[in-house]
């Protein structure tokens, strides 16, 4: 099965709205949280040199160097979330034990969306304070997302009990 991460959003979205069990919520909530930390790397690109400190420009690039590697992390979780579903579908005419294993599983992807999403929003403090004014905006749409992101993972942490 082709990865979710290299779906086209016509795709994805294609994909999201059929009748089939992936990809559904947990995915969309990890391509959420990507989408708002990828905002954070586009204020990142756009405030460096902007300036005249390097200590700014260090602390901005630290910042870049962290949101590259959550918004890696959380398209990867898209397809994660989605293989983790599929077992708690395939646990469900196992035994109990098979079934609370899937779904023991199948929380962690969306708990570690959670705290990646948080992670992201401790970013964007800097980047406001001393980021490109221009896309403060930007910044703010990055933490609706993230919040968004988080309070849907944790929709699934609880329903996976």
């Amino acid at each position: 099965m082709k990865k979710f991460k290299t779906h086209t959003l016509k795709e994805y979205s294609n994909a999201l709205s059929a009748k089939k069990p992936v990809p559904g919520g947990g995915s969309a909530a990890a391509l959420t949280a990507g989408l708002g930390v990828a905002l954070i790397s586009m204020v990142a690109h756009y405030s460096l040199g902007k300036n005249k400190s390097p200590k700014v420009d260090l602390k901005i690039k630290k910042i870049l160097r962290k949101s590259e590697k959550l918004r890696k992390r959380l398209l990867d979780l898209v397809d994660l979330d989605a293989k983790a579903y599929l077992k708690v579908v395939a646990a469900r005419k196992g035994s109990l034990k098979k079934k609370q294993n899937a779904l023991n599983e199948a929380r962690e992807i969306p708990m570690e969306v959670c705290r990646l999403s948080y992670e992201a929003m401790e970013l964007t403090p800097f980047l406001v304070a001393k980021g490109n004014k221009n896309l403060l905006s930007d910044i703010q749409v990055s933490v609706e997302l993230l919040m968004a992101a988080f309070n849907a993972a944790m929709v699934n942490v609880k329903i996976n009990k």
